[in-house]
């Protein structure tokens, strides 16, 4: 009997030792959350971050900290998800092209081409898709907090170019780790040049690209204008994003703290909703005031531009986007505009 309390003992300590070495976390100790963006300081998307981490700290207590890192000082959004797998960060709120690195069915809220018309139309088919891609990507480790959209992709050059032909001859933006995209460019015609975001202005002042499809608030916040004075009004794709944070972070909080975190999720996407709203309008005044000019398309232009993005999506549907997610897409677009 005393070799078997001896045992018991050791085995006892042992699993503690086990428990430390492994980091899993004692539900009184101190939690630190950060949380990486490349959402400029200062934007609704960081106070929004901010007023979430504020709530939060007062409900873990003890100490624990919840720290924002803005302007894409984490690195790249493949950057912030590869920290987030190896615990140097425990969030991060990262559009499409980031979330895609963790669940591929992502994509067809963003990468399909003049798909979608209307902000509603963004809503109604998100709206439907995104418990499915919640529980995708909480089976691959994260729970998404709360999901945003940054604007529409628009066309900015250094030239007053208005038809894709116009744009076939020139060296265009493409976003680093965007492989399967970067490949149907190429197939099409064009010339991609690959960086991330925040290189855009030195690359076009530099020659190195000459347009850039980018969101209007990105280019304001990156001042993309003063060297491609020109853009195109297209409505390319919507830009969606999410903040989503590991499991093995939210599992080591209290219980408040979870409750917390879903009630001002909840509050966040009312308010980048209803921020959506007025943010390209108010990106784009601004960029006029300093002498952008933009170009509307045309019924012709419309066509020709209708035209190339319905090219892409044969090759899109099973590379850049699953092929199911990709009619489920298309499917919903149909029920939604069959009841206007």
């Amino acid at each position: 009997m005393k070799n078997y309390h001896r045992f018991s003992r050791f085995l006892a300590a042992a699993l503690v030792l086990l428990l430390a070495g492994t980091g899993v976390a004692n539900a009184e100790d101190p939690l630190m959350i950060k949380v990486a963006t490349l959402m400029p300081k200062g934007s609704m998307y960081h106070r929004v971050l901010q007023e979430m981490g504020e709530q939060w700290q007062r409900a873990q207590g003890n100490g624990s900290r919840f720290v924002v890192y803005t302007d894409g000082v984490q690195g790249s959004e493949a950057d912030s998800v590869r920290r987030m797998r190896i615990g140097q960060l425990q969030a991060s709120m990262i559009s499409v092209v980031g979330l895609q690195e963790i669940e591929p069915a992502v994509t067809a809220l963003q990468k399909m081409p003049m798909m979608f018309r209307t902000w509603d139309e963004v809503d109604y088919v998100n709206d439907r898709m995104r418990p499915e891609l919640e529980k995708k990507l909480f089976e691959k480790g994260f729970v998404v907090l709360f999901w945003g959209e940054g604007g529409w992709v628009q066309f900015f050059s250094k030239k007053p170019f208005k038809t894709p032909e116009d744009f076939r001859n020139q060296r265009l933006f493409a976003w680093a780790g965007d492989n399967a995209q970067i490949e149907i460019m190429k197939s099409l015609g064009y010339k991609p040049v690959v960086i991330e975001v925040a290189d855009v202005l030195p690359a076009l002042q530099s020659g190195m690209i000459d347009a850039a499809p980018l969101a209007t608030m990105w280019s304001l916040v990156y001042q993309v204008d003063r060297a491609a004075p020109y853009m195109l009004s297209v409505n390319w794709v919507p830009i969606v994003g999410a903040a989503v944070m590991t499991r093995s972070a939210w599992d080591a909080m209290r219980p408040e703290a979870r409750e917390v975190l879903r009630n001002m999720s909840v509050t966040a996407t009312v308010k980048l909703r209803e921020h959506r709203k007025n943010m390209d309008e108010e990106a784009l005044r601004a960029m006029q005031g300093r002498g952008l000019q933009v170009t509307e398309l045309t019924p012709e232009t419309e066509r020709a531009w209708q035209q190339l993005a319905a090219e892409t999506w044969p090759q899109i549907r099973g590379n850049m986007v699953p092929a199911d997610a990709f009619d489920e897409v298309q499917q919903l677009l149909a029920e939604y505009r069959s009841n206007p």
